[in-house]
């Protein structure tokens, strides 16, 4: 199988219908919290292993400065503008009582778009790392739309709220991968390197600032914090698996 534009974004299909299906899941069969705070955790150790093993080692291969620098920075700043813009919203909220789940939602759309984009732009290093990528990602969103979506259903969201929000996050995946797959192709170098940084700044600030967060408002269980290594032990898992 070729790595052209059409079959990338039929690889893209499994991760966009995953989020959707994640949604759906949580949304008529929402768990309850300590199932909650363990699926935050496996993502978040998801998450965190999908950047230590593909994303960090290309950043060291092709280590140059002035984009390593310039990319990371710009992730983490537009990180850091979402958060200052989700709690603008949610202290508008607190007024009546209702603590929303606005920055979880929001980080997690960055996330999702930047996860198409990367799984667009993995096939030009090669046809075996777009698709440990796409399957590495395809497990984060599962657990991230369910993460989501719970998250919303704790604080009485109804469901074709929960729905319409998953199907967003789906759209932000294929939206990426569009893009990725077709306006990135080609990319390389400082440019490659820039975008991977800004991706790794992203993805880290999503793990340690609101799935982590999110998870630890809820009481932590033995089993809750072994399911954050159980998702990092699964990636590396299926990193030695992949031939």
């Amino acid at each position: 199988m070729t790595d052209t534009p059409t079959n990338i974004l039929l690889f893209t299909l499994i991760p966009v219908v995953t989020t959707i299906a994640g949604g759906i899941i949580a949304a008529f069969r929402s768990p309850g919290e300590s199932i909650r705070i363990s699926v935050q955790h496996f993502a978040a150790g998801v998450v965190f292993a999908a950047v230590g093993v593909e994303l960090l080692p290309q950043l060291v291969h092709n280590l140059e400065i002035i984009p390593l620098v310039s990319g990371f920075s710009l992730g983490v700043a537009l990180m850091l503008a979402v958060r200052s813009w989700t709690r603008k919203l949610e202290k508008g909220r607190s007024g009546s009582g209702e603590k929303g789940t606005g920055g979880l939602f929001i980080a997690s759309a960055v996330d999702v778009f930047i996860d198409g984009l990367l799984v667009g732009i993995s096939f030009e290093v090669g046809l075996r790392e777009g698709i440990i990528i796409t399957i590495a990602l395809t497990i984060e969103l599962l657990f991230l739309a369910i993460s989501v979506a719970s998250s919303m259903a704790e604080k009485n969201a109804d469901k074709p709220r929960i729905i319409i929000s998953s199907a967003v996050l789906a759209l932000l995946v294929l939206t990426g991968a569009v893009i990725g797959s077709t306006f990135l192709r080609g990319i390389s170098g400082g440019g490659l390197e820039g975008m991977i940084a800004f991706a790794t700044a992203a993805l880290l600030y999503l793990v340690t600032e609101e799935l982590l967060v999110e998870a630890h408002e809820g009481r932590d269980s033995t089993f809750s914090i072994t399911m954050f290594f159980v998702g990092f032990l699964s990636i590396l898992i299926l990193e030695s698996l992949t031939p």
